[in-house]
């Protein structure tokens, strides 16, 4: 008999999906998957008779990817040619999700790692001691990148949707969780025997652009490049243009890599500017690789900028200009 019941649920989790059903799964509108199959070509790999739509597990995972990668400030478009490329070049890596349902009152995290639920239930609770805990053991396991992907960025996601619907409401988790993720990323410290700061080629510069307060992707950035052991300066939120010049002159950087959450900051003319700032002896002058992160920039295009799309994106970047694989 037990036998019997483990072959019954497992077949149960293959069998293709409705589209309604694969929208409450994932927290989105019907609408949405409707929008994103006749945009981005991100679809159902069969259908019923009568043309109703089935979603395979395969289906559903790419699309669990997409809802990540948007979730955490990634444009559709290019969380969709992401999500895709990632799934055609490994079908294997398919996430251990939780598939339990959401209790009333419980924050809307969808399927996600089973750490999210913990971590969610302790910051609702305010449980300071234990949000510290579980961070720390997540980056510990998977380290900064997958952390920040997987666990962080889910539960701080699901923590704004609260806010959102709930008035006032929760405002005092998503501090206490934002604060604690921040203690999280900025105690990593370089790996032993690795010194940060002897490259000829200069430091990366991480910061906000001025009007900029959201500051915790580019500490996941900075974390995760201190992680691999690679020379960072951090400057964080709203940093004036002025002293954004001023730090390029000083420090020579490899690169600058400006974070914008929204449009409304974003200045292209500002990142134009730093990468031309030029310095060394005249005949082998030196300027900085120009990095734009987060979905303010999206459609601000910069001639010769770099545009990652995750997390991942920026950490092998940097770590290539390095001569570091990651």
């Amino acid at each position: 008999m037990p036998d019997e019941k483990v072959t019954a649920i497992a077949s149960a989790a293959e069998v293709p999906l409705t589209t309604g059903a694969l929208a409450r799964r994932l927290g989105v509108a019907p609408t949405t998957l409707r929008s994103w199959e006749r945009r981005y070509g991100i679809g159902p790999a069969t259908r019923a008779e009568g043309r109703h739509r089935r979603w395979t597990p395969r289906d559903v995972a790419l699309l669990e990817a997409m809802c990540r990668l948007t979730s955490s400030g990634v444009p559709p478009a290019e969380a969709a040619r992401v999500a895709k490329g990632a799934a055609d070049a490994h079908p294997e890596r398919m996430p251990e999700r939780s598939r339990t349902s959401r209790a009333p009152g419980a924050l809307p995290l969808g399927d996600v790692r089973q750490e999210c639920r913990g971590l969610a239930r302790a910051a609702v609770r305010l449980d300071a001691p234990a949000v510290e805990r579980q961070l720390t053991d997540a980056v510990g396991q998977y380290g900064i990148v997958d952390a920040w992907q997987e666990v962080m960025v889910p539960t701080l996601h699901a923590v704004g949707r609260k806010w959102a619907s709930s008035g006032d409401r929760y405002v005092e988790v998503e501090h206490l969780l934002s604060w604690h993720v921040s203690t999280a990323l900025r105690r990593r410290t370089p790996l032993p025997g690795r010194p940060a700061d002897t490259s000829p080629a200069g430091p990366v510069v991480l910061a906000c652009v001025p009007g900029e307060q959201h500051t915790l992707p580019i500490e996941a950035l900075n974390a995760a490049l201190t992680e691999l052991g690679l020379p960072t300066r951090m400057f964080g939120a709203a940093v004036p243009a002025e002293a954004l010049g001023a730090a390029v002159r000083r420090l020579g950087p490899a690169a600058v890599v400006l974070w914008a959450q929204a449009r409304s900051t974003a200045s292209p003319s500002l990142a134009r500017h730093l990468a031309d700032i030029r310095w060394g002896v005249k005949g082998a002058r030196r300027q900085p690789s120009m990095v734009l992160a987060g979905p303010g920039w999206s459609g601000a295009p910069v001639r010769g900028a770099v545009r990652p799309v995750t997390l991942k994106d920026a950490v092998d970047f940097a770590a290539g200009m390095y001569g570091e694989r990651h």
